[in-house]
């Protein structure tokens, strides 16, 4: 891999990580499209890192809320109080929402990680998050915020998470499709979508460093990482400030759209 394609995957990840498009869809249909010859094990552990750098964004864009909500986890933890306060709650309901994905990345990694060299697979997974984007729009009652969120509310959310473990699958788009479906509002999803965001991606980048620093001249490929790592991260943290603001007043249609539109397009390509 080479600095300028960190470079250019660093900014794909970054704008379509939060934006409901696929990053990993994108990332994998990228190099397709391109003619870069990526190994996929190497795909893999960068595509994952560079998750990690979006991670550092939503910590950056939302370090009020998640201090004020680790405190109040711990103090509801330490007083074994789970409910006493909506902070408390929304803690709670963060660690339940990462438990599906969390077992299934845990027992079928293989298997996900086999499908990041496959831009059919991820063409197929990008219309499907296009249809979900739509179902939400047409099959939502969005009424609730996020202090009205409940256990199932979140384990049905996190359950939406898993889709998004195969490329193509859009994690926010999911999430937020989750999210609508049980009748919160555009924006109030994307919150909770982008704080769910924290402990599954530290699980994931945890892994990733593991496989990472297994890698043979692993110390070598570090600088070009790095360089993709950062790009991330900063147009990663712009974009969430953009969703946020579109989100208040506008549909997931032309999301939607977009991702029918690619995914089909790629497929057409692959089958011509």
């Amino acid at each position: 891999m080479t600095y300028f394609q960190s470079i250019i995957l660093g900014i794909i990840q970054g704008a379509t990580e939060f934006i409901p498009v696929s990053s990993s869809g994108h990332l994998v249909i990228a190099p397709f499209y391109l003619g870069w010859q990526i190994e996929p094990r190497e795909a893999f552990v960068f595509d994952v890192l560079l998750q990690v750098a979006t991670l550092l964004a939503v910590g950056i864009y939302f370090w009020e809320d998640l201090s004020r909500i680790g405190r109040a986890w711990l103090s509801s933890l330490i007083n074994r109080k789970p409910w006493e306060s909506t902070d408390a709650k929304i803690g709670w309901y963060l660690i339940i929402a990462t438990i599906p994905a969390g077992i299934a990345g845990l027992l079928f990694k293989d298997t996900f990680e086999n499908s990041f060299s496959n831009p059919n697979a991820a063409a197929a997974f990008l219309v499907g998050t296009g249809l979900m984007l739509l179902a939400a729009e047409n099959f939502s009652e969005r009424h609730s915020e996020l202090d009205d969120l409940s256990w199932i509310d979140s384990l049905w959310i996190g359950i939406f998470q898993v889709f998004a473990l195969f490329p193509g699958v859009s994690r926010s788009g999911s999430t937020i499709t989750g999210g609508m479906l049980r009748g919160l509002t555009r924006k109030s999803a994307a919150r909770f979508s982008f704080l769910m965001a924290v402990p599954v991606m530290l699980a994931a980048g945890t892994l990733a460093l593991y496989d990472l620093f297994s890698m043979e001249n692993y110390l070598n490929r570090l600088p070009v990482y790095l360089v993709g790592f950062a790009t991330a991260a900063v147009v990663g943290y712009l974009s969430i400030r953009w969703l946020l603001n579109y989100l208040s007043s506008n549909r997931l249609t032309v999301f939607a759209v977009y991702c029918l539109i690619l995914g089909l397009l790629t497929l057409g390509l692959q089958i011509l």
